[in-house]
């Protein structure tokens, strides 16, 4: 999974999936936002098929202007469910 950040408040889910898919199939693409607003907060997650395909988007696209704004792509592991905020192992 990728995370990004600074996107274009205009951004749409789609536009987002539609950039990332020349590196492979996007599973998901999420934008982050504000619950009372319902506003983009400038940031999500893209998912994909395979993690190369995640690390040729990563490599590819942190840095490149999506719709007039530099973006910055990481790489994050998913979190598994009941595990957040624990410290079990």
């Amino acid at each position: 999974m990728a995370s990004f950040a600074g996107l274009s408040f205009s951004t749409t889910e789609d536009t987002l999936a539609e950039a990332f898919s020349q590196f492979g199939q996007v599973v998901e693409a999420k934008i982050i936002v504000n619950k009372t607003s319902n506003r983009s907060k400038g940031y999500g997650y893209v998912t994909f098929n395979a993690v190369d395909e995640a690390k040729k988007a990563l490599s590819n696209m942190n840095g490149k202007i999506l719709e007039g704004r530099a973006i910055f792509v990481d790489n994050v592991e998913p979190t598994r469910p009941g595990r957040r905020g624990t410290t079990e192992d």
